[in-house]
């Protein structure tokens, strides 16, 4: 009875041992406070990483630039500042033209899901790894990255078809969003995010790169751009996911597989929630007499990525990095059947 008892108390301070353990990651979304993102990953997720480590790992998100500006994570993440981030990779742009091929192929990809994929198992994260290096020196582990949602176009008015974006005014944002657009044959204007629903109301432009269709849906864009086109035919931002390396070193094989694991499969259920909201949304809103939803025809979302696979190419001349991403990203492509042989 006694040996019962001493067993059952080295197994209770084992387990206590355990706890007491835990390691925390502070870790930085590029998402604000009260976004969908956030409060999704907050609720759903956060909790699993440590179901999935047996209580080894913890995190925690912090929004964004409530430590560093999100241009700035790389090298705060190198440093120790923050334990990892989760930002959008766009805004790494400056840093490394990569960054800009791998944050937003803009009209690559149908959905979130076959980006995820590249990352996951077509190259992604060994060129994310790679500007990652370039930029901290190799203090920094690219654990994940791949992107959740596809932005809607919103549209005052109609834009059917490939042709239809001939001479139409496109708020866009510069660089490779704004060159896709010129070369498909509408006339990019860069104005400030705030301004865009004035815009659009005032009719300065004819059309917008805004947000997905939900988060345009409650900011009332449909109201003065009645003629979304969802699902969208341009911008798919992605995410990384990356944390300190001495920190990344330090764990278990199997918790960094976790790790992975987690926030693969964090994204695509996000993804696809979000997926859902939008699908519901379009739905409900063209079946008004208010709002025409705009779903291009595959053959018109075709011809769109050939044209902006010149601007691609023309982009990828900046870096070695940058040829290389774009290099992977097509090659994925043309295997899942979005380019020819």
């Amino acid at each position: 009875m006694a040996f019962a008892r001493t067993a059952f108390l080295a197994a209770s301070v084992s387990l206590l041992a355990g706890a007491a353990h835990a390691e925390t990651f502070n870790i930085q979304t590029s998402f604000n406070a009260g976004d969908f993102s956030t409060k999704y990953m907050t609720e759903n997720w956060l909790p699993k990483i440590e179901e999935m480590t047996e209580g080894r790992v913890e995190i925690v998100f912090t929004p964004n630039g409530s430590v560093v500006p999100a241009k700035d994570t790389p090298e705060a993440v190198a440093a120790g500042v923050l334990d990892g981030d989760f930002t959008s990779v766009n805004y790494f742009s400056g840093l490394e033209p990569a960054y800009a091929i791998m944050g937003d192929l803009i009209s690559g990809y149908d959905t979130p899901e076959q980006m995820l994929d590249f990352c996951r198992e077509g190259g992604g994260e060994a060129v994310m790894q790679k500007a990652a290096d370039a930029v901290t020196g190799g203090e920094v582990h690219v654990v994940a990255c791949g992107p959740y949602s596809r932005e809607a176009l919103v549209a005052r008015v109609p834009i059917r078809t490939f042709e239809d974006l001939e001479g139409k005014k496109i708020r866009s944002p510069e660089g490779l969003a704004a060159a896709v657009f010129q070369g498909a044959g509408a006339s990019p204007v860069s104005i400030p995010f705030s301004e865009v629903f004035g815009a659009l109301e005032k009719g300065i432009v004819d059309a917008a790169d805004a947000s997905a269709y939900v988060n345009n849906d409650a900011t009332g864009m449909h109201d003065v751009a009645p003629y979304p086109l969802y699902p969208g035919i341009h911008s798919m931002p992605s995410m990384q996911f990356t944390i300190n390396k001495a920190k990344w070193d330090a764990l278990s094989e199997a918790d960094q597989q976790a790790l992975r694991d987690w926030w693969y499969e964090a994204m695509y259920a996000m993804a696809a929630e979000v997926s859902k909201q939008d699908a519901e949304l379009a739905a409900r809103d063209d079946a008004t007499d208010d709002i025409e939803v705009i779903d291009w025809a595959q053959e018109d979302r075709d011809q769109l990525r050939v044209v902006a696979r010149e601007q691609w190419e023309i982009y990828a001349e900046k870096s070695d990095l940058a040829k290389e991403a774009l290099d992977a990203n097509i090659s994925y492509m043309t295997e899942i059947g979005l380019f020819g042989e």
